[in-house]
């Protein structure tokens, strides 16, 4: 008898841990090079993108995770050129991100920032955990010039 509650305590503990542990995400924030002219028109929500042809991007995979504790592990991948990832939540998924034309960048205040990983030197990484509730987000980075190149990818999060 006291066994068998043992074992049903030991599960239940298990169970419960197992609901609390943080999925990760690992994400690649890439280029083609610095000898690759930079493309534009890319930035999210511009229909009928042909994106291998942009010159920069994100991958982030897997690319859905349940909600709650999610860690982001961010690497540059870039051989020569500073990346960061951003994360921010679309309220309507259908909706361009608000942009600053002259500044060539993401407006972050607008847009909702829920947390970066900044200023990445090629080669390096960095994390970032975060509580996230169901939706659609995207992850971008918003160095002037490379959004509209294609740095950002969609991501899901499921209940």
């Amino acid at each position: 008898m006291v066994r068998s509650a043992a074992l049903g305590l030991a599960a239940a503990v298990t169970m419960a841990g197992a609901a609390q542990a943080a999925s990760t995400v690992q994400v690649s924030l890439w280029d083609k090079g610095a000898d690759t002219p930079m493309t534009t028109g890319f930035a999210y929500g511009t229909p009928d993108l042909d994106m291998s042809k942009a010159t920069m991007g994100i991958t982030a995979t897997p690319a859905a995770v349940k909600a709650g504790k999610i860690t982001f592990k961010v690497k540059n991948s870039s051989k020569d050129t500073i990346q960061e990832m951003i994360m921010m939540y679309l309220v309507n998924p259908k909706d361009p991100l608000p942009y600053i034309a002259a500044e060539n960048r993401v407006d972050e205040d607008k847009a909702g920032d829920k947390g970066e990983v900044s200023e990445l030197d090629p080669g390096a990484s960095g994390s970032l955990t975060v509580n996230l509730k169901p939706g659609k987000y995207v992850l971008i980075c918003n160095f002037p010039g490379h959004f509209a190149t294609g740095m950002w990818t969609e991501f899901t999060v499921k209940p």
